[in-house]
């Protein structure tokens, strides 16, 4: 058996080896009763601290946290492996296949002039081999469990490509001001029913805008959380600063403090 303790360097295959001993009798208990829907959540926490990484330029964190992705990755084929379902082989057979066969320009004899011949070229091969004939069986390949607001826009996409959208932007934004119409109507007649559907027609109406004008709607919610959690930040020392009672104050005080704040960042 190979001494892990000990080695000076650890590759890939000592990383699936590890994992396999983990999960073998005598190995570590909680390794060894995971199943892939206990640690399923796990797979989306590395993911998103992967992405932290990335935004904060941190190549040293992103090492670390790209081998924790591909750990998860290792024990998901570790777990079918056991059961004879497929190898951590298996898994890279497959996406090499995969990567060679959707970069024919590369790996193949066509011809592109760009990066939009590769993106054309890719979502083809993808339809084809994944016998998506019709628009809808495209979008119903956008999985569910995507994040709410970067699934609406992959549908969007989708749809646009077989021409069903606005000419312009001041299509979906007229659709934006109907929907938020209807909310206030929906809010107005105390139906909460209707006003859970309209803000989720907003919430749509408002990836559609970002689509046009080319912003990520994701990262665009993320900045404005980002924004909001700073001025709050400044209006909590403000209100220190001052002798005010927050939970106390009346919202016309907060108001003011809060249009202070948002005053000083302007400048």
């Amino acid at each position: 058996m190979v001494d892990f303790k000990h080695k000076d360097c650890y590759n890939i295959q000592d990383l699936v080896d590890i994992m396999r001993l983990l999960r073998e009798p005598g190995g570590c208990p909680w390794d060894a009763e995971q199943t892939h829907e206990s640690i399923k959540k796990n797979l989306i926490e590395e993911t998103y601290e992967v992405i932290e990484a990335v935004n904060k330029n941190d190549k040293v964190l992103l090492c670390e946290e790209l081998g924790d992705l591909l750990m998860q990755v290792v024990f998901h084929a570790q777990m079918e492996a056991e059961n004879g379902g497929f190898t951590f082989d298996d898994v890279c057979d497959g996406v090499c296949k995969k990567l060679v066969e959707r970069h024919p320009h590369v790996f193949g004899e066509v011809s592109v002039s760009g990066v939009d011949d590769v993106l054309t070229n890719w979502d083809a091969i993808k339809k084809k081999t994944k016998g998506q004939k019709t628009a809808t069986d495209s979008m119903l390949s956008v999985p569910r469990e995507l994040p709410a607001l970067m699934r609406a826009a992959k549908l969007q996409k989708k749809a646009a490509d077989v021409g069903f959208d606005w000419n312009d932007v001041s299509g979906a934004l007229d659709k934006l001001e109907e929907e938020i119409a209807e909310l206030r109507a929906a809010i107005g007649n105390n139906d909460s029913v209707n006003a859970d559907e309209e803000l989720g027609d907003i919430l749509f109406s408002a990836v559609n805008v970002s689509r046009f004008i080319k912003v990520d709607a994701e990262e665009s919610l993320t900045h404005a959380s980002d924004k909001f959690l700073a001025r709050f930040t400044q209006v909590e020392e403000l209100a220190r600063e001052r002798s005010v009672d927050m939970t106390a104050a009346s919202l016309e005080e907060l108001d003011a403090l809060w249009d202070e704040v948002k005053a000083r960042s302007k400048k």
